[in-house]
């Protein structure tokens, strides 16, 4: 037993609450986005053409609005949804995760790394009647690596970390790391040089950045930051223009401004409330945590710098990663590379929020922590040292490092 996941936490989540300090009129903009976020587009609103799911919160539902993958994937219901004559992908199960697909190569051999949507919106009863377009082919999966969506909770911490405060802390003990095989690198802007830090690769600058794609790529909605269509077949396109976009006559925000605000004023997921004898064993747990080398990418705290928004402005932020690029060898390469990130290399994962997730890594395809630390020891990545330490761990000490994880 002392080497066996403990599992999700037990009891009602608290996640997914406002950051504490907000103003009111922060909060106000947090419940407006937080609506947003939750609603269900359909062709009017600009679902589509192409789309992987019909709403942001339909994916980011675990443990509450704005998390990762819930356990029953959704992207069943929406397959067929009003009609449509979409068929499941088999890379997709009822039982979960949510995922999306992106095709490593193109037919002549090219680099693509795309998202490659899942469905259309042809056969739906609100489509236009002369749309006919077909789904990608999926039966090559070797030319397929997927992603799972990244919980939200927190980012606006995350976004005020300054670049010198993340490059010092990658610089800490780094004749140890040397020593252990651990490298690490940042994620760059390719315009400012300054550090990216969303998504799987940190591929994405910004709250708004990562927003407007998603909303474009997964939904399909045409917004402010994104206002062209991925699949502009007329006889698909009848909406016109721009989606979502602020009305500037109105004075109304567009998705996009709300999103951002709503992940923006997202509170971290809060650590499990626990009896004296379960502190002690996290206690212990946290000890082996550091002492087993994960501290080493797993950063337990950085800090924000100054903001205009006094909630995020110099905080503690307990996110338990680096934000950095790190080679995680052959098992787990997806042979992308987005930006700086090569196709075995990923952004340390935070583990905040580890004891309500479901799916673990990119592509969701463990549940187990255990075997999920395993996966990290394979040719070529950096953590190979690491997984050797823990696994020459007493049972005990496994134990309580379990306990502990679970317990963020």
């Amino acid at each position: 037993m002392a080497q066996i996941d403990p599992g999700l936490r037990k009891g009602p989540s608290t996640t997914g609450s406002p950051l504490s300090g907000l103003t009111a009129a922060e909060l106000a903009f947090f419940e407006k986005g937080k609506d947003a976020f939750n609603e269900v587009d359909d062709v009017s609103k600009g679902l589509g053409p192409r789309f992987n799911l019909d709403g942001c919160g339909g994916c980011h539902s675990q443990p509450s609005l704005g998390g990762t993958s819930p356990q029953l994937n959704p992207q069943f219901a929406v397959a067929t949804r009003m009609g449509a004559l979409n068929r499941m992908p088999r890379f997709l199960q009822m039982d979960g995760p949510a995922r999306v697909a992106r095709r490593k190569r193109n037919l002549d051999g090219s680099a693509d790394g795309g998202v490659h949507n899942l469905f259309v919106i042809t056969g739906r009863t609100d489509a236009p009647a002369g749309c006919k377009i077909q789904q990608p082919d999926f039966s090559n999966l070797n030319n397929f690596s997927f992603r799972i969506p990244t919980p939200t909770f927190g980012l606006g911490l995350i976004e005020m970390i300054t670049d010198s405060a993340l490059r010092a802390n990658l610089a800490l003990k780094s004749d140890i790391k040397r020593m252990m095989g651990i490298g690490g690198r940042f994620n760059t802007n390719g315009n400012d040089g300054t550090i990216t830090r969303f998504g799987w690769k940190a591929q994405n600058k910004s709250i708004g950045i990562f927003a407007g794609e998603a909303y474009n790529v997964e939904v399909g909605v045409t917004n402010d930051l994104f206002p062209q269509d991925r699949e502009e077949d007329p006889a698909c396109n009848q909406t016109g223009g721009v989606e979502s976009a602020s009305d500037l006559e109105k004075g109304e925000h567009g998705d996009i401004e709300l999103f951002t605000l709503f992940m923006r004023f997202l509170a971290p997921p809060p650590s499990a409330q626990q009896s004296a004898q379960q502190s002690q064993t996290t206690a212990l747990g946290r000890a082996v945590f550091e002492s087993t080398g994960c501290a080493m990418c797993h950063t337990p705290v950085l800090k924000t710098g100054t903001s205009v928004y006094a909630a995020l402005s110099q905080k503690d932020v307990p996110l338990y990663s680096d934000l950095a690029l790190h080679r995680m060898g052959q098992g787990l390469a997806d042979g992308i590379s987005q930006g700086d990130a090569q196709g075995d290399e990923f952004r340390t994962a935070p583990l905040w929020g580890l004891g309500e997730r479901i799916f673990f890594l990119h592509d969701g395809r463990s549940k187990d922590l255990v075997e999920t630390i395993r996966m990290h020891d394979s040719p070529g990545s950096e953590a190979r040292s690491v997984i050797r330490v823990f696994e020459g761990l007493s049972p005990d000490q496994k134990r309580d490092l379990l306990v502990f994880l679970r317990s963020l």
